[in-house]
């Protein structure tokens, strides 16, 4: 029995991928100095009763490289919408026109800037610890085969095949940060 043991790396990959996903997301969410639809995404409005996406009560637009605007659906949403966006976080102050929010995205400062890129590297620690996570959980796999007689040899080569796909997705969160940062950092 012990020698048909064979780990699902294909799904120990897919879940670390979901993290890398997981990670690009919340970097997406960070201001860069440049308008993008995607930093709206982890807002909510409170639209009939229950919190909405923002793209899901109006149409988001880039118009402008340091413009977002918002067409809301619905005109009794538009106050919820512009509350949402003051209360979020984002140092942005939601300008009206109509059903129209405009959002003009102002220069970043050199400290808001190091602020950003801070926060970004907690995002990609998030990332490592939960694929740090799953490699320990494969490990642990394979210490269980192995008090079931899997072979020593089996039981290394399944450990590096794990540190393999490890090391490979913990370059990517790496990889990822420094894009984000250099992006922030970029006057």
């Amino acid at each position: 029995m012990a020698d048909e043991f064979e780990l699902d790396t294909d799904d120990l990959a897919r879940r670390m991928d979901g993290a890398i996903a997981n990670l690009r997301v919340e970097l997406a969410s960070l201001r860069t100095g440049r308008a993008s639809g995607s930093m709206l995404e982890p807002i909510m409005v409170d639209a009939y009763g229950s919190p909405t996406p923002i793209n899901q009560v109006g149409t988001v637009n880039v118009p402008e490289p340091r413009m977002v605007t918002i067409n809301v659906w619905d005109k009794a949403l538009v106050g919820k919408v512009e509350k949402a966006i003051r209360d979020s976080g984002l140092g942005i102050n939601p300008q009206l026109n109509g059903t129209i929010i405009m959002l003009p995205i102002p220069e970043l400062n050199e400290e808001r800037r190091r602020e950003l890129t801070k926060v970004a590297g907690h995002y990609a620690e998030s990332a490592r610890v939960s694929i740090r996570n799953l490699r320990r959980d494969g490990m642990d796999q394979i210490k269980k085969a192995k008090a079931d007689g899997l072979s020593e040899d089996d039981q290394k080569f399944w450990e590096a095949t794990v540190q393999e796909i490890t090391d490979a997705h913990i370059k990517a969160v790496d990889e990822t940060l420094e894009t984000k940062q250099a992006e922030i950092m970029q006057v």
